[in-house]
């Protein structure tokens, strides 16, 4: 079985080389790091990563929404420069949060409307992430011609009037953890909408571990028990489903340690 995590945070893990191999025996053969912005002038580990694993890991770069409003005019500039390294795949997650709000709806749609202008600029897709924001969110990937990029929907949480809105847009729909949990009937009903050549998988670890292990700190090994579900949905195995959306990957983000 070959999968991959679409989508996971690698920052805080103290146990970095051991998650990764937990990985590789479960059948993970390649992780998407998310790079973001921590702190003035610092990214994360992710673009390391990628160099130094390169048939295991890419990346990808961005400023989240929650930090739009938070992060110095040179990080943005900074951000830029990352985005045009080989080794990034993808400009994400940018998107919308009107959860948290913790930065403001205003400069949240600014980041996302500039981060839109910095994947065309580099001519690489988009990762967003979108809470309790679709129809602002989708509005301006219209406004931005977005759909020109495509990308990936990270941990998709929507019903499946917002999944058929992000596949009108061109984009790729990634289900996480949260497709496994007792009273998630509406995701799976995205789920089902979603054609197969759409469809990712990720864990968003160390965040929303799969059953059997909801409670735990997430890691990517366990992107097989989401994948398992999904495959459920869609009447299929689980080798099929894996080697379905590790070519979507593959595609999407252009991994060439994925060809074949």
């Amino acid at each position: 079985m070959r999968l991959v995590d679409a989508h996971c945070h690698l920052d805080d893990y103290q146990d970095r080389d051991e998650v990764i191999a937990r990985a590789r025996e479960a059948g993970v053969v390649h992780l998407v790091v998310n790079g973001l912005w921590r702190a003035p002038g610092e990214f994360g580990a992710a673009l390391g990563l990628a160099r130094e694993r390169p048939q295991e890991v890419s990346a990808t770069v961005a400023i989240h929404p929650h930090d739009a409003g938070k992060a110095p005019e040179e990080d943005w500039e900074r951000c830029a420069k990352l985005a045009e390294d080989p080794r990034i795949v993808a400009v994400g997650e940018t998107g919308l949060d009107y959860h948290y709000n913790l930065s403001s709806p205003g400069r949240q749609r600014e980041a996302l409307r500039w981060t839109v202008g910095l994947a065309r600029k580099v001519g690489k897709p988009l990762v967003v992430h979108v809470r309790e924001a679709d129809e602002d969110c989708a509005r301006i990937l219209r406004e931005e011609k977005a759909f020109e990029l495509g990308g990936q929907i990270h941990c998709f949480t929507g019903d499946r009037q917002a999944a058929r809105t992000y596949l009108d847009l061109g984009f790729h729909v990634s289900f996480a953890g949260m497709l496994t949990f007792k009273n998630a009937e509406e995701l799976r009903e995205a789920a089902r909408l979603t054609p197969l050549d759409r469809l990712l998988v990720e864990t968003d670890s160390p965040y929303l571990a799969p059953v059997p292990y909801r409670g735990k700190r997430n890691e990517p090994a366990y992107v097989v028990e989401t994948a398992r579900r999904l495959a459920e949905i869609k009447g299929m195995g689980l080798e099929e489903l894996a080697e379905a959306t590790t070519r979507n990957v593959a595609r999407l983000f252009g991994i060439e340690a994925l060809a074949g």
